[in-house]
């Protein structure tokens, strides 16, 4: 299902180091499974951002059960929910300061500092979004220069951004785990994608999961909605607490 381009081919050749950002969830799962079998084994990084108490518990176990490289952890300074107490607001789909801050930023640190201990000088940086997600998902471009990272001079350092199963369906998706002979995380009996606990782009159905497995974390984001008065969600233009919003009290 993986086709490689001429130019990701030419990047494999000049020694480029593939950095698989690993979440755990299936588009992270069945990305790595594809690019094991095509990216030479010592060009091939695994890393995967920590977010502490809000990450579904057993992620880092799944990720290391079917990777066959050592998993690089990184994690931010700053934790979710700190980070919310603080800023007094949740993050929307606009403004997804938990994606930079707690995933983004903390793997660039690691792709510039893994780069220069191992000498090299190009990098990929690989991530499991697919067109069919959304419609904004669906006009990126696969393959794009990440300018953040690139520097020239004294210094040289070329990072691509790259989505390998930007293609994919999702249950193209669930195959290649069928394949590969493994399973996907044990949550996806009932969601439709992992990320944070109780993601603001989870489904109703992601976040009632999350309550029932996760009760001391589910009332500490209610108690987060009332502390700070602004709350994860809105039904039409009216705020709507996610005890209202889900239906289940907290305990």
């Amino acid at each position: 299902m993986l086709k490689l381009t001429d130019e990701i081919q030419g990047l494999i050749t000049q020694g480029a180091i593939f950095y698989v950002s690993h979440s755990g969830g299936k588009d992270s799962q069945a990305m790595y499974a594809l690019l094991r079998d095509v990216i030479p084994s010592d060009q091939l990084a695994v890393v995967h951002a920590d977010l502490g108490e809000v990450e579904w518990t057993g992620v880092q176990s799944h990720i290391r059960a079917n990777v066959s490289h050592p998993v690089n952890v990184v994690a931010a300074s700053k934790t979710f929910l700190g980070m919310v107490e603080k800023r007094g607001m949740w993050p929307s789909s606009s403004c997804r300061q938990c994606t930079s801050d707690l995933k983004r930023d903390p793997i660039h640190t690691f792709i510039r500092a893994d780069l220069k201990k191992r000498g090299a000088t190009i990098a990929i940086n690989c991530t499991g979004i697919r067109a069919a997600e959304s419609t904004a998902r669906s006009k990126k471009q696969a393959l794009t220069l990440n300018k953040r990272l690139t520097v020239s001079g004294r210094v040289q350092r070329t990072v691509y951004d790259w989505l390998p199963i930007f293609d994919l369906s999702t249950a193209d998706v669930f195959q290649v785990i069928i394949d590969a002979g493994q399973r996907p995380f044990w949550a996806y009996e009932k969601n439709e994608r992992l990320s944070c606990v109780f993601c603001i782009m989870g489904s109703l159905n992601d976040l009632r999961h999350g309550a029932e497995h996760n009760p001391a974390l589910y009332a500490k984001y209610v108690a987060l909605e009332k502390t700070i008065g602004h709350t994860m969600f809105t039904k039409g233009k009216e705020a709507i607490g996610l005890e209202e919003y889900t239906g289940i009290a907290a305990c």
